[in-house]
């Protein structure tokens, strides 16, 4: 059973401006986010003026650390000749790790800036549920894109990117996007469970424990991504994945062991 995928990325253009899915998708958990913090600000008591220099720095994190670790991860012979390149962002080329750890930094700038303060593990743990949304759309971003396209399929199934070409392979973006849906499943029902008053760490930990987890598991599937992985057991994403793993593991573990309810104050 096949199916052929020639969805074009562009969804209209008008003169030198197209609208892609991807960056639709780049964008949705960006504005549910907003939406999410504004109504737990409100709760809290947090004043709502924070929530555009947290969004600033949120976006702007997360696309300088996703640029610098695809750059220095993925292709750095290519980069390191080049390296104005690094500034082209147009091209492509965004690492969901350096996402990730450039979204932390830009919400512990954003979070110092509070008035009266919040701690960063707070607002990661609020950060937990359109996070999961996020790594999400992403995925499905890359789906429509026809890129980090999965290995062949031995039988006759499978999905032909006819953009790649008329191989049939594992829709690897699909199987950890339904990771990710899971991990966002469990986070919802831990938030309801504790009546939106985790102990700190919780959310955070097992959204790195599940979602690293999942990417993990996808990488099996997925064609490789750097030039110099080709032949390796592991690839590069699995490598990164592992320290941000153990880093979920053990939040969880110290979470468990000091439950605490409220806006927790740096």
């Amino acid at each position: 059973m096949l199916i052929h995928w020639d969805i074009d990325p562009i969804i209209i253009s008008i003169g030198p401006f197209a609208l892609r899915w991807y960056g639709l998708l780049f964008a949705a958990p960006f504005l549910a986010g907003l939406y999410f913090f504004r109504r737990v600000f409100r709760k809290e008591g947090i004043p709502e003026a924070n929530l555009d220099r947290l969004l600033l720095c949120a976006v702007l994190g997360t696309v300088i650390g996703a640029r610098l670790a695809h750059c220095f991860f993925y292709d750095p012979q290519f980069y390191f000749a080049n390296p104005l390149k690094i500034l082209a962002i147009w091209e492509g080329g965004l690492a969901s790790h350096g996402g990730i750890a450039g979204l932390v930094c830009g919400f512990w700038l954003a979070g110092r800036t509070f008035s009266p303060p919040v701690s960063l593990l707070w607002l990661l743990d609020r950060l937990a549920l359109p996070g999961a949304l996020g790594a999400v759309c992403i995925r499905l971003g890359n789906f429509m894109n026809s890129e980090i396209v999965g290995k062949p399929t031995s039988g006759g199934w499978g999905v032909v990117f006819d953009l790649v070409d008329q191989i049939p392979r594992h829709p690897a973006q699909l199987y950890e996007a339904a990771g990710y849906l899971a991990t966002l499943v469990v986070l919802v029902w831990l938030f309801a469970r504790h009546r939106t008053h985790p102990p700190h760490g919780l959310l955070t930990g097992w959204l790195l424990a599940l979602v690293f987890a999942a990417r993990i598991a996808a990488e099996f599937a997925k064609e490789p991504q750097a030039a110099y992985e080709a032949g390796q057991a592991f690839s590069v994403g699995q490598w990164l994945s592992v320290p941000f793993l153990a880093l979920g593991i053990g939040l969880i573990r110290w979470a468990l062991k000091r439950p605490a309810t409220g806006v927790e104050r740096p």
